[in-house]
C-alpha cells in the first residue's frame, strides 16, 4: 500500500498475525524497515515486486527491535542479496541481533521449542544467523536523534521500554512515524505497546513523550498498519496513561 511518495506499507499475513514492514524508497534503490519471522522474505520480495519496488536496489534494513518477528526474516532477506547491505540497529539490541547476547523476550527453551516448528531449511537459516553467527548481523548501529539519508530523511527516535533498543523512525517529507512496536492499533484507532510484551510498560509509555516533538500526520504500527488523523493529539494522551 502506497502511503506517501517513496513510503510503501506492505501487508504480511503469518499465520494468525497480520504485520507491517514498511519499504522506503528513492532513486534506484530501498530500505526496508523490519523483516518478519523467520520465512517471511519470499512474501515481502513479492510484496515489494508488486509494488515496483523489487528491481531496485536493497541499500539497507533497519530494525526497530530485536524482536523475533521484527529480525527474523532477515537471513532470508540477505540470501537473495549479491551486493552487501547496510542493517542498522540500535546499540542496546546489536547484542540480541548479533547472537552475542540472548533475545530478553525468550529463553534457551522457549526457543527451541519456537525453533522446532520451523521448515528444516528456515531453522538452519536462523540459527547459522542468530544462535552460531560467523560475523555481526548488524554492521552499523544508529543512535537517539540521527538522521538519516534515506527517502528525502528519516530521523531515529529512540524509544526503550518494549526492548532496550526499541527505535521509532520519523520521515520527515510524508510527516509518517514508522513505530515498530511503541504503539499497536486496532480498527484505526492507536494504542500504546502490548503489556503483555513489554517488559518496562513504565518505561515504554514514557517514551511516547519524545515522538510530541514531531508533527505527525500518520502512524505505521507494526501490529495494527496505518492511522491517519488526530495522531498528536493521541499519542499525547497515550503517554499520559502511566
Amino acid at each position: 500500500m502506497r502511503i506517501a511518495e517513496g513510503l510503501e506499507m506492505l501487508e504480511v499475513q503469518l499465520g494468525y498475525m497480520v504485520i507491517h514492514p514498511t519499504i522506503l524508497f528513492d532513486g534506484d534503490s530501498w530500505t526496508l524497515v523490519d523483516t518478519g519471522m523467520p520465512g517471511s522474505a519470499p512474501a515481502i520480495r513479492e510484496l515489494a515486486r508488486q509494488a515496483g519496488i523489487g528491481e531496485k536496489t536493497l541499500r539497507s534494513i533497519i530494525l526497530t527491535h530485536q524482536d523475533l518477528d521484527h529480525v527474523g526474516g532477515l537471513p532470508g532477506i540477505l540470501a537473495d542479496e549479491r551486493e552487501p547491505v547496510a542493517v542498522l540497529a540500535h546499540p542496546d539490541d546489536e547484542g540480541a541481533i548479533n547472537g552475542t547476547q540472548p533475545m530478553i523476550k525468550m529463553n534457551p527453551e522457549q526457543l527451541e521449542g519456537f525453533l522446532q516448528q520451523l521448515p528444516e531449511e528456515t531453522r538452519a537459516e536462523f540459527e547459522q544467523t542468530f544462535l552460531r553467527p560467523s560475523r555481526p548481523n548488524v554492521n552499523r548501529t544508529i543512535v537517539d536523534g540521527e538522521k538519516l539519508p534515506i527517502a528525502g530523511g528519516l530521523t531515529v527516535i529512540h524509544t526503550p521500554g518494549h526492548t532496550p533498543g526499541h527505535v521509532c523512525l520519523y520521515h520527515h517529507a510524508s510527516k509518517t512515524l514508522i513505530a515498530g512496536d511503541a504503539m499497536v492499533a486496532a480498527d484505526g484507532v492507536l494504542s500504546g505497546p502490548n503489556p503483555s510484551v513489554t517488559p518496562n510498560l513504565e518505561q515504554a509509555l514514557d517514551s511516547l513523550n519524545k515522538l510530541k516533538a514531531f508533527d505527525i500526520a500518520q502512524v505505521v504500527c507494526y501490529h495494527g498498519g496505518l492511522v491517519q488523523g488526530g495522531v498528536n493529539e493521541r499519542i499525547a494522551e497515550l503517554a499520559e496513561r502511566k
